[in-house]
């Protein structure tokens, strides 16, 4: 008797896709890592506790082989043939960041070695960092695209170079990253005016949420640098606080689902998406459970996206 599978039913994992705990034998198109991992954070921690939420979150939106209708588009999403797994979580020794950060980069670079995406769930935004040096076994230019209120160039708060302030000028440290676009930038505190320069003297391309909603999804694509390869990294305090509560830095003033879909989708027909992440989901900070879901519809979505414009997938 075939099981109906209700989402209250059996082992948690994103969206339902089949387990692989062995990367070694690893066979999928994109495979779902999870960082349970916040050791970066300076003020509000929990962001650790995400990646479970998020599976848990997800499970209501699993339709398995058959993949998803959506009814805007009239397109069937993320159907098989398109094969999809959750590698369950890295390695994580809460109170080790060197240890931690190797069994990241293991993860993410096992996955690439085995072909397939890597689509990592947070933790804080420093696992950026890691996920970013395994990139490098791409051997090729890697740009990067980020959702996020904010900048995250600070060099170093105190002597701590990898905190969740960090990962955007830690990326442009590295040899294989070449071109950068930080969209949904806002506020106050997003960090110091030496930052912003030194990050437009890199060479990035600072878009903030008010020019979004200025120049719209077309205007931003034409300022995103063009490239090859792509790692997009979501944070998830890019959203507005209306839909994304569950946040240690919420702020007003952000970017809403549509645009952000409809933005990644334009990424997608410019260039190959190599790896995502999502990061800083505080769920203790959301009773209603709005942000969690809202981190698993954009990840579903964006892996629908992936699915759709990359031939090799098709």
């Amino acid at each position: 008797m075939d099981r109906i599978n209700q989402p209250i039913t059996g082992i948690c994992s994103f969206a339902k896709y089949p387990i692989c705990t062995d990367l070694d034998q690893l066979d999928a198109d994109m495979a779902i890592l999870g960082v349970p991992y916040d050791l970066g954070v300076g003020f509000l921690s929990g962001s650790r506790l995400a990646p479970r939420r998020i599976r848990e979150a997800s499970t209501q939106y699993a339709r398995g082989e058959a993949g998803f209708y959506n009814f805007e588009t009239d397109e069937q999403l993320l159907a098989a043939p398109i094969k999809i797994m959750d590698c369950g979580d890295a390695d994580i020794l809460q109170g080790d960041l060197n240890y931690s950060f190797e069994q990241i980069e293991y993860a993410v670079r096992k996955i690439i070695e085995k072909g397939a995406i890597p689509i990592v769930i947070g933790g804080d935004h420093s696992i950026s960092i890691p996920v970013g040096r395994a990139l490098e076994s791409i051997h090729d230019n890697v740009s990067v695209v980020q959702f996020d209120a904010h900048l995250d160039w600070t060099d170093h708060v105190g002597p701590q170079i990898y905190g969740n302030g960090s990962p955007m000028r830690r990326l442009s440290e590295m040899e294989h990253i070449d071109k950068m676009a930080q969209i949904g930038l806002r506020g106050i505190g997003s960090s110091k005016e030496s930052d912003f320069m030194e990050a437009k003297a890199y060479g990035s391309q600072l878009i903030s949420a008010r020019e979004v909603h200025k120049i719209g999804v077309e205007g931003v694509l034409k300022k995103i640098p063009k490239a090859e390869k792509y790692f997009v990294t979501v944070d998830i305090d890019g959203y507005d606080m209306s839909i994304a509560p569950g946040v240690a830095s919420p702020y007003p003033g952000g970017l809403f689902y549509d645009q952000v879909i409809d933005i990644f989708e334009g990424i997608c027909q410019m260039g190959e998406i190599v790896a995502i992440d999502l990061v800083e989901v505080a769920p203790q900070y959301d009773p209603t459970g709005i942000t969690v879901r809202l981190a698993a519809l954009t990840l579903i979505s964006m892996m629908a996206q992936v699915a759709k414009h990359k031939k090799s997938l098709l």
